[in-house]
């Protein structure tokens, strides 16, 4: 293996994405110590444009657009993303090299107030980015106003500290990354908030023709997490999975058997379709493609179909 003398990691530059490139920057860094590892911190559209839902203004991608131009042009030899963020399908020309071992994939409720959503009253206004999170959330409380929530997660917290929310809702990984974890009230179970595709897991892109990266990475990818979020991924782009549907996919692994549970909804909770199989390690993305058919077969195509149209006839 011919190790270079220098990699740059190309990030967003919020708080919770440097830490990232700088938990992968301290990993290479010990893999192999005579390679200069830096960060280039970037802004991307989709940090600039906070007035609107990602579902209205592109989607996911505008997070990494930026960041895919920069190993492009040769300014970077890496991206390290929050898998969540990352589109089913990469633009032509980048690969994932690798998948890290997954944090926490679950969401947390945040409040100065409250210690559970149960506890919430009538009208009280909970706060979220995510669709997935606020079909469940309309689902099983429908007396609870829940309203769009962007920004970075420090952004996020000012304005529930504020009092703009009386709860919000956030992936706990990032809030135990930055060390934020004292403002977890309780952390949501599958069965109350059913995780996103990739949620709690690094990826790390390259351009695809970089193969000598492929190598270099491989130390850095976690194979189980791997066959998890393959799983989950495959599921979400059977199905065209993008931020503007309400879509959860979450697998576990017990012993080299895969359980994958899928979710797809309309974004006022009235409509929740469920669905879940098993496969052993090796057969993950035929997993990912199964649960996505029982899905379909119980109508999501169609969902998916009537709540794209509704956005478009809103938009």
């Amino acid at each position: 293996m011919n190790i270079p003398k220098k990699l740059v990691i190309a990030s967003r530059e919020s708080r919770l994405a440097i830490w990232q490139a700088e938990h992968i920057q301290a990993r290479l860094q010990a893999l192999y110590p005579e390679c200069e590892v830096s960060i280039l911190g970037m802004t991307t559209r989709g940090d600039q444009i906070l007035d609107k839902t990602l579902s209205k203004i592109g989607g996911k991608g505008l997070f990494i657009k930026e960041l895919e131009q920069a190993l492009l042009d040769g300014r970077a030899d890496l991206a390290v993303h929050s898998l969540k963020d990352v589109p089913m399908e990469l633009p032509q020309g980048f690969a994932l090299a690798a998948i890290t071992e997954r944090a926490s994939p679950f969401d947390a409720f945040v409040s100065n107030q409250y210690e559970r959503l149960e506890d919430l009253p009538k009208g009280a206004v909970v706060g979220t980015a995510s669709l997935r999170r606020e079909a469940q959330l309309r689902a099983r409380f429908p007396h609870l106003n829940v309203r769009p929530l962007r920004g970075n997660l420090q952004t996020r917290l000012e304005k529930l500290d504020k009092g703009e929310y009386d709860a919000i809702i956030l992936a706990e990984a990032g809030l135990q990354r930055l060390g934020l974890a004292d403002r977890i009230r309780t952390v949501l179970s599958p069965a109350d908030s059913l995780p996103a595709a990739g949620q709690g897991v690094l990826g790390i892109e390259i351009a695809a023709n970089r193969y000598d990266l492929f190598e270099i990475l491989n130390p850095l990818n976690h194979p189980l997490s791997n066959a998890c979020v393959t799983a989950e991924r495959a599921l979400s782009r059977a199905l065209g999975g993008s931020c503007q549907i309400p879509l959860a996919a979450y697998c576990t692994q017990e012993d080299g058997l895969l359980t994958l549970r899928g979710m797809v909804g309309h974004p006022d909770g009235s409509v929740m379709l469920e669905a879940y199989a098993q496969a052993p390690l090796a057969y993950a993305d035929a997993l990912g493609r199964a649960v996505a058919k029982k899905l379909a077969d119980d109508g999501a195509e169609d969902l998916i179909a009537a709540v794209l149209g509704e956005q478009n006839t809103n938009s």
